[in-house]
């Protein structure tokens, strides 16, 4: 209960940030606008001035420009002003602007690293159970819209403890690893490897049924073979134990993955 707890606050502390850095962006997108804004009415004075000097002249049909003396040079001094000022002003708020979107850029990048780290296992960089709880939903709808059977195969790493024991805990880890690796190799980049606790992996497999899952339980089988005959961990042999259950539409996650470790489970005492 804890942990859907701490998932549900976490997912809530993602999603105020989310909506912080859609305002800052909302807001820069403000600023521009507001600078354009300036830039418009800096040429409708200007050109309010220029309409000054003209205008009588047109109205008059005179052929020749006729400026009033006495106002020329204000006229000219304080058009001169407003186009320094303006283009210091927008140099400076232009700056600010570039400032502000590579920090909100950089932000948004390190945002989008920390929460896929947050979704992976740092031991054997395999999609964690938080992953599961986050993304696996979705993936259900997806599937069940686009009718795509999921397969769920629960595997365990049968005698870990015992390992762990007379191996120790680094030894252990390095078996964590050599079967995430060999996972890895055995599912399709299309399937999801997930470590769905201490030694046990979940394997989702994308658009497969029964014979699909005996048929990739097999490819397991051979290459654990390959590994057990290379250079593996002195004194150590692995073997898995693997049991599935295909979803189905309307099934409960929880239902399936409770077949899936209980055909495991069958599968671990019978062998």
């Amino acid at each position: 209960m804890s942990q859907h707890v701490e998932v549900r606050d976490e997912a809530r502390k993602e999603l105020q940030e989310q909506m912080r850095l859609r305002q800052e962006v909302k807001t820069l997108e403000e600023r521009d606008f507001q600078l354009w804004s300036i830039a418009a009415l800096v040429i409708l004075v200007l050109a309010a001035g220029l309409a000054g000097l003209l205008l009588p002249n047109a109205m008059w049909h005179l052929r020749a420009l006729r400026f009033e003396s006495n106002f020329l040079p204000q006229l000219c001094y304080g058009l001169i002003t407003l186009v320094i000022l303006f283009n210091i002003y927008v140099l400076r708020q232009r700056r600010e602007l570039r400032q502000a979107r590579e920090e909100l850029v950089l932000q948004m990048v390190y945002n989008e690293a920390a929460e896929r780290l947050s979704l992976v296992d740092p031991l054997t960089d395999t999609f964690n159970r938080r992953y599961m709880d986050q993304v696996i939903v979705k993936d259900l709808s997806r599937a069940e819209r686009d009718g795509i059977q999921l397969c769920f195969l629960m595997i365990d790493i049968d005698d870990f403890k015992s390992a762990n024991t007379k191996f120790g805990h680094l030894t252990g880890d390095r078996i964590l690893v050599e079967v995430a690796e060999v996972l890895k190799r055995t599912f399709r980049a299309s399937d999801t490897i997930i470590r769905f606790g201490g030694d046990e992996f979940l394997a989702v497999l994308s658009d497969t049924a029964e014979e699909g899952a005996t048929r990739a339980i097999g490819r397991l089988a051979e290459q654990v073979r390959r590994w057990n005959a290379g250079p593996a961990v002195a004194g150590y042999s692995m073997a898995l134990s693997c049991g599935f259950a295909v979803y189905s539409k309307g099934s409960e996650l929880k239902d399936v993955l409770n077949a899936a470790d209980q055909n495991m489970y069958q599968q671990k005492t019978s062998g």
